[in-house]
């Protein structure tokens, strides 16, 4: 049963405990296949999806025909919902889309800021019970808009070495160039090394277990990585005018997930924390992923009880929840008031599932608490920016002393040569 707690008698570290470190055999695991994956490249890879997907692959990349032959498996229904997520996802991130700019008001000088998109990214995908095309899609069509050239897509395959056609139906319409049927940290590894199928990358993004965060954790810096992914999280924040029912619903959409996800009640209305305890046991019930929910719901979830909304806002801000749901009468009036979040749905008819699978806004959230630094998924984690500047001789000699005083103030006289060697009166090497 999921527990109910006073707010005023928890301590901060009580609020929401939540530590994603890796335990010590899942780092010497880890360790072991990024040495492997590095010196054998495809033969470990060969040999890890056996061992881990109980999965012969000869062919490590899906094929064209694959791909083609997806878009006609999935029957036209579901592929109509795909095309249509992906234009909501397409129109939403187009407005992610930064513009140059130059600054050039002053006699001879000019600077200003480009953006250009990384060459190659590796997109992980994780598979429970298939892999997941909504995945596919929130982190393939943004890459696409930001102009990235290569986009490798790995997600682990089923026991007969094959990848879902609604995934692969999903890689096809988001416009991934190339498909790799491997997963876990041998394909992190593999995209952060090379091997003689799948190419080295320039980033790694998307979502996975404790192996793949271990994996992205231990590769950053030989590549750049989004972000370390913990366990998925919900925080509904309600007054007592919501349905239990509904309100339980959306707890448990995301304790399936995982064993180790996490649920959060917080309500000023300890009726509406009564019955959605209860709300939660009936239908963890008719959950197929019973098991696995009613242990995150156990073991990781509660219902906290506030004496205001004002208190339950104070709460969901230092809880930094993944999703955030408001379910009041007003929840604009909420809304500048939320501080830490990944993505906020607002109000009681905007369940979570939307935001996962259609409605526009990524789904690859800052987990663990990291809403209070770090953002979502988008563009802008497929571009690069740079800055410009150029000065003529007329430009650079008013200002050429204050310069080099400046580079000596902190002791680099080479640099303020370098500055005062373009003024011809200057004899800066006598």
């Amino acid at each position: 049963m999921i527990p109910i707690y006073q707010f005023d008698q928890l301590s901060p570290e009580q609020i929401l405990n939540r530590d994603i470190r890796a335990e010590a055999d899942v780092d010497a695991a880890v360790d072991e296949i990024l040495r492997e994956v590095r010196a054998r490249g495809d033969d470990a890879l060969r040999d890890y999806t056996r061992r881990f997907d109980g999965a012969e692959i000869g062919d490590l990349e899906v094929s064209r025909a694959e791909l083609d032959a997806a878009r006609e498996t999935v029957g036209p229904d579901f592929l109509a919902t795909l095309k249509m997520a992906a234009e909501n996802i397409r129109r939403f991130h187009a407005r992610q889309v930064h513009q140059d700019f130059v600054l050039a008001d002053r006699p001879g000088i000019v600077m200003g800021q480009r953006y250009t998109p990384i060459q190659k990214v590796g997109i992980c995908v994780p598979r429970s019970p298939e892999a997941f095309p909504s995945t596919i899609l929130m982190n393939v069509i943004p890459a696409r808009i930001a102009g990235v050239a290569e986009i490798v897509l790995v997600t682990p395959p089923a026991a007969g070495g094959t990848v879902s056609p609604a995934a692969l139906a999903a890689a096809s319409i988001a416009g991934a160039t190339r498909v790799f049927r491997v997963g876990g940290a041998q394909a992190v590894a593999a995209l952060a090394y090379g091997t003689e199928s799948i190419p080295r990358v320039d980033k790694i993004v998307g979502p996975g277990g404790i192996f793949v965060a271990t994996a992205k954790r231990k590769v950053f810096g030989q590549v750049a990585i989004d972000m370390i992914a913990g366990p998925s999280e919900i925080l509904v924040l309600s007054d007592g005018k919501s349905d239990p029912a509904w309100v339980a619903a959306d707890l448990l959409s995301q304790a399936e997930h995982d064993v180790r996800a996490c649920a959060v009640l917080v309500t000023d209305s300890p009726e509406l924390a009564q019955s959605v305890q209860a709300e939660v046991e009936r239908q963890l019930a008719l959950l197929p992923r019973c098991g696995v929910a009613r242990r995150a719901i156990e073991e990781n979830s509660k219902i906290i009880v506030t004496g205001s909304l004002d208190q339950a806002l104070e709460a969901a801000n230092a809880i930094a929840p993944e999703h955030l749901e408001l379910c009041v009468d007003d929840p604009f009036a909420l809304l500048p008031r939320v501080r830490n979040a990944g993505s906020i749905f607002l109000g009681r008819t905007a369940p979570e599932a939307l935001g996962d699978y259609f409605a526009g806004p990524n789904h690859t959230l800052p987990t663990s608490g990291t809403a209070r630094f770090s953002s979502p998924l988008g563009v802008d984690d497929f571009v690069k920016r740079s800055s410009f500047l150029y000065y003529d001789q007329s430009a650079l000699a008013p200002v050429a002393e204050r310069i080099a005083d400046f580079a000596r103030r902190e002791g680099l006289e080479a640099h303020a040569r370098s500055v005062l060697i373009r003024q011809t009166s200057q004899e800066v090497f006598p």
